[in-house]
């Protein structure tokens, strides 16, 4: 029964195509072991299983939520032991919250400084030597 499994299997080519994402992105996901191949085809093909599609949909998803590759690899290994990876993914999103919330005070300072440069922007400074921009301060 698994020899009909895997003559049925997508190759590479049509897993592309069917998920929308390139070739070598699958090999990548491959070489990292977030999509295991079923087998090999006659011809030596790497086939991937129907469900191939709904782990990159999987994988897609935690991306856009801006999980790394690693961290979704974590997830994904805890789904291929067998059980719910609902309690890793929650960690993940709630560091990713924290992430988020440290970029966002960054920006906030950034902000402030380049308001501050701006304050005193001097359209037409005069000329100092070795000085390339004296707004800058540098």
């Amino acid at each position: 029964m698994a020899a009909v499994g895997i003559k049925t299997g997508m190759k590479i080519g049509v897993l592309a195509g069917r998920s929308g994402l390139p070739v070598k992105t699958l090999r990548y996901y491959e070489d990292l072991g977030l999509l295991p191949a079923i087998g090999r085809s006659e011809g030596g093909y790497r086939l991937f299983a129907e469900e191939s599609l709904r782990r990159l949909e999987f994988i897609r998803r935690l991306k856009t939520l801006g999980l790394s590759l690693e961290e979704i690899q974590g997830c994904l290994t805890v789904h291929d032991a067998g059980d719910l990876p609902c309690t890793d993914i929650q960690i993940q999103l709630e560091r990713q919250i924290g992430r988020i919330d440290a970029q966002i005070e960054e920006l906030g300072q950034l902000r402030q400084e380049l308001q501050g440069l701006l304050a005193g922007w001097q359209s037409d400074p005069a000329k100092e030597r070795d000085v390339i921009c004296p707004n800058l301060r540098v």
